[in-house]
């Protein structure tokens, strides 16, 4: 039953923090965090880790060179580990088929190549990383095809649910552990050794065990739940908008009610980071190879509505900026997709820069942890730009907020770092460009103060005060519209009926 020595493949944004609090909570075990990255590595052993994440230094420190290893000797690490967990990236394919839906796995495949190459006895594998529908089956396809003898395998599937921002917090106290794995003897006593370590520190109660199948697809429909619940109530915030309701209120309201609860019913302005996309992409090619169109369709809505609202902010910007923003300057507060992490995977912030620099803007950029050389990287990369030499001219980035605003003709809120909360803005009023203006992605600033002060607002999902007395695109219903009562929004340039009204 007993455990003593983990290994894990790949020391990114999962496998670092938890393999960092398993050893905090399992000091009997040794466990080797192992990457190709000879930098990577340096950092994990290094004061400055390589990703950021509350707590995470401090749990760091106090396992590092105790039982918590970080090394390039992948060999050794794989020869001397009873358990491997594979936690490395499985990107979105961009060549083939399946180009720009499929997850590539051909880390994956490296991982189990390198593990039948380097492996001595017998092992469990573990799936860390989010991986499609009967990935399991491939990867004991290649160990047993370059097995030696006498080693054995068997394959789990342990999918992580930590977010980032709270990782170590979803560590220490997660709502569940899944593992799956084979229904034969061999594959229960492997779950139970796994059970084994998890129950350290977690419940018994709380760690739910399934076939492999079922745990694999888990992990996709999760996150597929959870971004549908944003793009559910960011679709309803341009209903808002049009409207005169407030999303806020909206999602206070349903989230009332216990069969939904009030999570992820925050409007923004979208969804980013390494796994929402990524995962549902891959489950609608998942159902298109099975023949599922509908279903495909389906959540297929959710990507399409996520990149609408995220357009749709940044062509509010420029509408309300008079219809150009050609050599005006605009400070972005906020690069990474969510606060607390500076990963910028998928950032909402890349599609309102790519649109503000497409459009002739130059842009101001602050961001408290993510480096000025992963900002550049991403607005010059060539999927966004195709001129970054453009871009690299049109962009600065600030390290105080206060810099980044000054002389600005607009203060664009794209991450909800809590800093942003308590800045100073009657001293950001005085330094900007009049009017100024505020567009607020996040929803998470005191937009009646900031009007007061003199700013111009706005945000996702309602329609403030100043904007109803003062936005030409917003005029009454037509009363065949609202029965001869009541205002509402429609656009002025709109079509059909409505356009005439």
């Amino acid at each position: 039953m007993v455990i003593s020595k983990i290994c894990c493949i790949g020391a990114g944004y999962v496998g670092g923090p938890t393999c960092s609090v398993m050893a905090l909570k399992c000091p009997d075990i040794q466990i080797t965090v192992v990457d190709r990255s000879i930098e990577r590595i340096a950092q994990w052993n290094s004061d400055k880790l390589p990703i950021y994440e509350p707590g995470l230094d401090e749990v760091v420190r106090q396992c590092r060179n105790r039982n918590l290893f970080f090394s390039t000797d992948i060999e050794k690490a794989i020869q001397e580990a009873e358990l491997i967990f594979i936690s490395v990236n499985t990107p979105t394919k961009t060549y083939g088929n399946g180009r720009g839906r499929a997850a590539d796995l051909k880390y994956v495949e490296g991982c189990a190549r390198m593990i039948a190459e380097m492996s001595q006895n017998s092992k469990i594998v573990v799936e860390k990383s989010t991986v499609p529908v009967r990935a399991a089956e491939s990867i004991m396809h290649i160990l047993k095809a370059n097995h030696k003898p006498g080693v054995k395998y068997d394959i789990l599937s342990n999918p992580e649910f930590l977010a980032e921002g709270t990782a170590v917090e979803d560590l220490l106290k997660p709502d569940r552990v899944l593992i799956g794995g084979e229904q034969t003897p061999e594959g229960q006593a492997a779950i139970e050794k796994l059970c084994w370590v998890y129950e350290h520190w977690i419940p018994k109660k709380n760690i739910i065990t399934t076939n492999t199948w079922s745990s694999e697809l888990s992990k996709l429909a999760a996150n597929a739940f959870l971004a549908q619940r944003i793009s559910s109530i960011n679709s309803l915030s341009a209903v808002c908008e049009a409207t005169g309701a407030d999303v806020s209120e909206v999602a206070r309201a349903v989230g009332l009610d216990s069969r939904i609860g009030p999570k992820f019913l925050q409007a923004s302005v979208g969804f980013g980071g390494s796994c929402f996309q990524k995962d549902i992409l891959n489950l609608v090619y998942i159902c298109e190879g099975l023949n599922l169109p509908e279903v495909a369709a389906y959540w297929q809505q959710v990507i399409d509505m996520n990149d609408y609202q995220k357009t749709r902010f940044s062509q509010k910007i420029i509408e309300c900026l008079f219809n150009t923003v050609t050599d005006k300057r605009i400070s972005i507060l906020g690069f990474a997709f969510k606060k607390n992490t500076g990963d910028t995977r998928e950032t909402p912030a890349i599609t309102v820069c790519r649109t503000l620099l497409d459009e002739g803007a130059q842009l101001n950029i602050y961001d408290p942890k993510v480096e000025p050389e992963q900002i550049i990287a991403d607005l010059t990369h060539p999927k966004v730009t195709e001129s970054p030499e453009h871009v690299k001219r049109a962009v600065q980035i600030f390290a105080d907020p206060y810099d980044a605003v000054r002389g600005t003709h607009a203060l664009v809120v794209c991450t909800e770092w809590d800093e942003f909360v308590s800045l100073n803005y009657e001293r950001i009023y005085a330094s900007m460009m009049k009017p100024a203006y505020i567009f607020d992605g996040r929803k998470i600033l005191p937009h009646e103060r900031l009007q007061q002060i003199g700013f111009h607002v706005q945000t996702i999902g309602k329609r403030l005060l100043q904007q109803q007395q003062h936005d030409p695109t917003v005029r009454p219903f037509p009363s065949h519209l609202t029965n001869g009562h009541g205002y509402g929004a429609l656009p002025a340039n709109g079509d059909g009926p409505s356009a005439q009204a």
